[in-house]
């Protein structure tokens, strides 16, 4: 564990394994790189993958010099050994290997310097969305969980979250805190991806030529 900002010791329950949690919560490069994982496999398998990483690499802790300058073949081995990474192992060992190789050309390796001298929300949500492998919402997201559960609030941190700052929500990672707020969260994210599937089937039978059914 690491102390927040506050002094606190942070522990984090997101991986829902307390050897991978306890890596995310004293790591900040373990956090971005689940960050950067969680997509297209679930949230649990995502945010365990920098604990096995690092298993893999025969350490305790991520090192962005380290992975930066690792052969790419060997890296993605690394990703691709059984039981896999991630569900696309490959392109995911790519993407992390460039996220650490940006971090050393930019904050010295140093991942907690992202956010450890942004002064505001905006601020910090623009050096997110220039990390390789992270978009807006991603950038969102992550944000919101510095905010929520790591101690980092520069000001406006809410705002520049989005929707995914609000206080008593369940819409991401940055709310799981045990196994009750991942079914809340699970179960956000299928009425959402539901609600899409719903608009986007709607508007195309709204195109002209569509047929009526008749």
């Amino acid at each position: 564990m690491t102390p927040s900002d506050s002094g606190k010791d942070i522990t984090l329950r997101i991986a829902q394994n307390p050897e991978a949690d306890e890596l995310l919560g004293r790591s900040p490069l373990a956090a971005l790189v689940g960050m950067l994982l969680d997509q297209q496999v679930p949230m649990e398998w995502a945010f365990t993958g920098p604990y096995t990483l690092a298993e893999r690499m025969g350490t305790d802790d991520l090192d962005a010099g380290r992975i930066a300058a690792y052969d790419p073949d060997a890296f993605t081995e690394l990703f691709t050994a059984k039981p896999a990474l991630h569900r696309y192992p490959g392109s995911m060992a790519q993407r992390v290997q460039q996220l650490c190789q940006y971090l050393v050309a930019e904050y010295d390796g140093d991942a907690s310097a992202v956010w450890r001298t942004a002064t505001t929300g905006d601020e910090l949500l623009e050096r997110l969305k220039a990390l390789p492998g992270f978009g807006e919402q991603k950038a969102r997201i992550f944000l919101a969980l510095l905010g929520k559960q790591l101690g980092v609030r520069p000001t406006g941190w809410r705002g520049a979250a989005g929707p995914y700052g609000e206080a008593g929500s369940h819409r991401s990672v940055a709310d799981i805190t045990g196994p009750e707020s991942l079914v809340e969260v699970r179960a956000y994210k299928q009425e959402a991806k539901a609600a899409a599937k719903k608009a986007k089937s709607a508007k195309a039978a709204k195109k002209p030529g569509a047929s009526s059914g008749k």
